[in-house]
């Protein structure tokens, strides 16, 4: 049932959160000592460039599939909740669900940006990107579907009391 409103949403929750894998989440860059701090869904690096040599040395790195495996998790849910169409009070279970894993890969991230903003240049702000806000987006995307599943499932509720 594609053409439900909330089916395209839910779409959009999974694509939204499949992008996420793809693109980098924040940066800070520290132009006076040619530091770069880079986190996405698979891995945090703090990379320097020698302006000598024009060599990049690492000078730590992290893994953070964590939250790469919590947005294929929520992309997951989402499409199967788009083939439970006929049963709603499940579809809502499976939003809130999805509402949880989102939010939680959502903290992981401003977890991760709160301890890679010390890192270097502590005046200066890092920069969100692109797949910072695909979550975000994913999670009001979420929002919405569950808010048209819900007014399904009363829509049917009152044809039934008419009967």
């Amino acid at each position: 049932m594609i053409q439900r409103v909330q089916s395209i949403f839910l779409l959009l929750v999974a694509a939204s959160m499949i992008g996420m894998l793809f693109f980098p989440i924040w940066n800070k860059l520290d132009g006076e000592k040619s530091e770069l701090v880079e986190l996405s869904a698979f891995k945090f690096i703090h990379t320097k460039k020698d302006i000598d040599t024009s060599e990049i040395a690492v000078i730590s790195e992290g893994q953070t599939f964590y939250i790469a495996a919590l947005a294929i998790l929520a992309a997951g849910i989402a499409i199967y909740s788009i083939s439970r169409y006929d049963n709603r009070l499940m579809q809502m279970k499976l939003g809130a669900l999805n509402s949880l894993f989102m939010g939680g890969a959502m903290g992981l991230i401003v977890y991760h940006v709160y301890q890679a903003e010390r890192l270097i240049a502590p005046t200066q702000q890092g920069n969100y990107l692109f797949a910072f806000y695909l979550g975000v987006s994913a999670l009001l995307f979420n929002l919405l579907s569950n808010r048209f599943i819900r007014r399904d499932e009363k829509l049917v509720r009152s044809a039934d009391r008419m009967r």
